[in-house]
């Protein structure tokens, strides 16, 4: 049996209660979409506990389908996830979904595999911007939402007032007379329960899976017409390479079935991409993937034997080549520069360090992360990578960091438009929570930013403040709010549209402080050069020329020595020295860093280490750069 890397830890100690019947009588296929971190993966393990997932007496694990490394240590879900669910006569498969915008490119796509959709709101923060997005997806697709106010355990919870905001979203956005009879169930994933009013007792989720029997239909898909089924998600196992899964459209697929694999544009132009034998047919139970002989339509599987099946093409019988449409996704706002590093410390902490295994890595991410642009504009050194987000970017460049790849990236731009002439760019709804002495503030800064305010909650000590703001206008953002405000600001932002340009938006007011020298940062040189700004390195770092310090206490930069050493003579006396104090450095995250650095900067990336550093090195040939740009044009 093949099981996946990311989840071995977990099947070995889950043992799923499915009978030996490999056709349930009835199937449903459900989403569960949210605003991030509103609970959808913990309800998700309330559901696999109750339905006896969990192996009596093994070790539990919190947020179990959050499995990938980097989800675990930041909380969130970045990629989707599938299980399965045995209830009475029942087949449950679950889509567990990202929060974040900026993986919201990971929603569009299985939106597709579903039937019906749970949508969960905090009881206390009601609908967000995440919120909006991912219903309205659903809402587009036809699905039949359920609505779930979860952490209903939370001492200021407002479930019925939450309830009023979510039929006014509904509503807002569009939805029919059939969406808009939504029905309601109250929960707390955390505690595990699910009830039908807001208040009662506290038994378990049995509530919710009698609501998914209801009102999620069950799969309608011709299971006798011709095979044809379109892949929505990639996998990959270190034994037989990439594998495909999704939902079984029509028809009927077995182990060793010959299949097309074929492509359609959005004109219905169709492209035969090949064929090949299916190796291997999997379906979900519990957390496993198990072996299965024969599935039919409505089913989620997943296929292996096609190692160059990408996402949105579609697996059709050979003798009638049907592809569904390719799935329509939003196009990346945000680009930047990845390139080999050419450092001088280039080469020492990376396992892969050229430009063909950047490019190798980068088109293999190409295939499965659907949101993720890459364009090359160097030869084999350099290329463009576009995506929802700094954040989405982020997880990538992380990614890769961790699979031992070095790279220099630039700083993140906007991606403009062009409409009738005219320069549109992308504009964000952007909410922040903020204590009230602290909303005047956020209302300055976000004004210099091109924002205009178009909601304000002032109830209770937390005000609430919604803008639409240029996306130029975030990057760094989130920072500056947290600076502001003592790190009491929560910011969620979303694409909502293109408008015309709105003007300049200011950036980092501070300059940076370059190294002029090679070699080891003392505590004499730092304490020393206090009173010019920031630090970013601490004494005995290696540093080289040309690599950002610290920032300068104003608006330009300047080059200092950080490698100074104090010399020793014969003449000082006992009572000339003094103690040295060193503050502590400014470290950054991978996200931090690419809003922090101006557009003549980079982000050196390696396994070991970020560091911050000039495109051009030197400072004479920096100098000269700048002049030939500020020089005008003849």
């Amino acid at each position: 049996m093949w099981i996946p890397s990311g989840l071995i830890r977990c099947v070995v100690r889950f043992s799923p209660p499915f009978s030996e019947d490999p056709n349930p009588v009835n199937i449903r296929n459900v989403a569960i979409i949210a605003h991030v971190d509103h609970g959808k993966t913990t309800l998700v393990d309330a559901l696999l506990s109750d339905a006896g997932v969990f192996r009596e007496g093994s070790e539990r694990v919190e947020c179990v389908l959050d499995s990938n490394e980097l989800e675990r240590e930041r909380g969130i879900t970045v990629l989707s996830k599938n299980c399965a669910i045995k209830r009475g006569e029942m087949k449950l498969n679950i889509i567990d979904t990202p929060g974040h915008a900026d993986f919201s490119g990971e929603v569009e796509r299985v939106l597709k595999m579903a039937d019906g959709a749970l949508l969960l709101v905090d009881a206390f923060e009601g609908p967000m911007p995440q919120t909006r997005y991912v219903l309205r997806k659903a809402l587009e697709v036809g699905h039949r939402v359920i609505v779930v106010i979860n952490k209903c355990d939370k001492r200021n919870a407002r479930p019925d007032a939450v309830l009023d905001e979510v039929f006014d979203l509904f509503a807002e956005l569009g939805a029919d007379d059939a969406q808009l009879d939504f029905p309601t169930v109250y929960a707390s994933g955390r505690d595990g329960w699910v009830r039908k009013e807001p208040h009662g007792p506290e038994t378990d989720t049995t509530v919710l899976f009698d609501a998914i029997e209801t009102y999620v239909p069950a799969p309608s898909n011709d299971a006798d017409g011709a095979f044809r089924m379109q892949v929505t998600s990639i996998d990959h196992s270190d034994y037989v390479g990439r594998v495909a899964i999704g939902r079984i459209l029509r028809g009927k697929i077995n182990d060793s079935m010959m299949l097309a694999v074929a492509t359609a544009d959005a004109d219905g132009n169709v492209t035969r991409d090949g064929s090949g034998r299916v190796t291997g047919l999997f379906e979900f139970r519990g957390l496993d993937r198990v072996p299965i002989t024969e599935a039919s339509a409505g089913d989620i599987v997943v296929v292996q034997g096609f190692p160059d099946v990408r996402i949105g093409q579609t697996l059709c019988d050979t003798n009638v080549v049907e592809p569904v449409a390719s799935i329509d996704i939003d196009e990346p706002t945000l680009t930047m520069e990845l390139r080999v590093n050419d450092s001088p410390m280039a080469g020492r902490e990376g396992q892969f360090v050229t430009g063909r295994q950047l490019g190798e890595r980068l088109r293999r991410e190409l295939r499965s992360n659907v949101a993720l642009r890459v364009e090359t504009t160097g030869g084999d050194s350099s290329f463009q990578v576009s995506g929802r987000g700094t954040l989405h970017l982020g997880i990538l460049l992380e990614t890769m960091r961790r699979e031992g790849y070095e790279f220099a990236v630039g700083a993140p731009r906007v991606i403009d438009r062009e409409v009738d002439g005219e320069r549109y760019e992308p504009v964000e709804e952007l909410t922040v929570d903020v204590p009230g002495e602290h909303a005047g503030k956020v209302i300055e800064i976000l004004g210099r930013r091109r924002g205009e305010m178009v909601e304000m909650d002032t109830e209770g000590p937390t005000h609430r403040v919604v803008f639409r703001v240029p996306a130029r206008g975030l990057i760094g953002l989130r920072t500056r709010l947290l600076t502001l405000t003592n790190g009491e600001a929560v910011m969620h932002h979303i694409l909502i549209g293109y408008e015309p340009y709105k003007g300049a938006v200011p950036r980092r007011s501070a300059g940076s402080q370059a190294s002029s020298h090679s070699g080891r940062v003392t505590a004499y040189a730092l304490d020393a050069l206090q009173d010019r700004g920031d630090f970013f390195v601490a004494p005995s770092d290696q540093v080289y020329v040309g690599q950002i310090v610290g920032e300068h206490c104003k608006s330009n930069d300047i080059v200092v020595n950080v490698t100074r050493e104090k010399k020793l003579t014969n003449m000082r006396s006992s009572g000339t020295d003094r103690a040295l104090k060193v503050t502590t450095p400014r470290l950054f995250s991978l996200e931090d860093a690419l809003e922090y650095i101006a557009d003549d900067e980079l982000v050196e990336i390696t396994p070991k280490s970020l560091r911050l550093r000039k495109k051009v090195l030197d400072e004479t040939s920096r100098r000269r750069a700048t002049k030939r740009d500020e020089s005008p044009v003849a």
